[in-house]
């Protein structure tokens, strides 16, 4: 091993725990900053930052120009002309989802989240309008992807011995299909809008393209993730608990 990449890993090790600063050269030959990854963001999106200026990342102590640094290379690429039919990329801005920050920050996932952040994250996402009755995920099919509830309201259910059992309905703020975006496995139920529904998807994909680009970014958002599946958890388990405990009582009355 070169003595190279044991100074980049030692440095690297270093840093892990440090939030990214930056430092901008600029026109005028200084040195301006520092700034975090979110500040640099909304200096490159008021055009203060352009993709040949130089700047100085602390985090792996070196210069670089800005289109070369990885969580910053979306920022400088021409958005796609037109999307699928049904759906609507992100823009550069939360806004072009017709939904303010400031409402997308009242769902669970984005609460800890500043407009900057919430504006950077759903340019990986997409917009979804779902029909009353339109099923949106089917049981057993690979999962790759999670959906967040702008607006109306969705089921959750599987049949048993051929009738429907409702397991739940998803409301305006709530999120499914968090573990398929983790480990694109098969989904555990089908989903069904109750009502006219807007949903916001982002893919096992475009998430992992976003850990490449700008990996401080989604730390708040994966911790709210956790601790909605971990209540989950909780929730299930105490059912199971109840139920057990409903079926020994039961069978000592007899």
């Amino acid at each position: 091993m070169s003595s190279k990449k044991t100074n980049t890993d030692k440095l690297h090790m270093e840093n892990a725990g440090k939030a990214a600063i930056y430092r901008v050269w600029g026109r005028d030959k200084i040195a301006h900053g520092a700034v975090d990854l979110s500040g640099l963001v909304q200096w490159i999106r008021d055009e203060k930052v352009t993709g040949d200026q130089w700047i100085y990342s602390e985090f792996d102590d070196r210069w670089r120009k800005a289109a070369d640094f990885p969580e910053l290379q979306a920022m400088f690429r021409t958005p796609p002309r037109s999307a699928p039919p049904g759906t609507a990329k992100a823009g550069r801005s939360g806004r072009s989802l017709g939904v303010k920050p400031e409402a997308l920050r009242r769902m669970k996932c984005f609460a800890s989240m500043d407009d900057r952040q919430i504006e950077f994250f759903v340019r990986y996402m997409e917009v979804l309008h779902c029909q009353q009755f339109n099923q949106i995920v089917h049981k057993g099919e690979r999962g790759d992807a999670m959906y967040l509830v702008l607006e109306g309201e969705l089921r959750a259910l599987t049949m048993v011995d051929g009738k429907e059992v409702t397991l739940g309905t998803i409301t305006a703020g709530e999120s499914f299909g968090e573990i398929s975006l983790i480990d694109q496995g098969p989904r555990t139920a089908d989903v069904v809008a109750n009502k006219d529904s807007v949903l916001l998807k982002i893919t096992s994909r475009a998430f992992a393209q976003l850990l490449r680009e700008a990996p401080s970014l989604p730390v708040p958002f994966l911790l709210s993730l956790s601790r909605s599946v971990v209540g989950r958890v909780r929730s299930i388990t105490k059912r199971s608990v109840d139920s057990v405990r409903f079926i020994r009582a039961a069978q000592s009355v007899r």
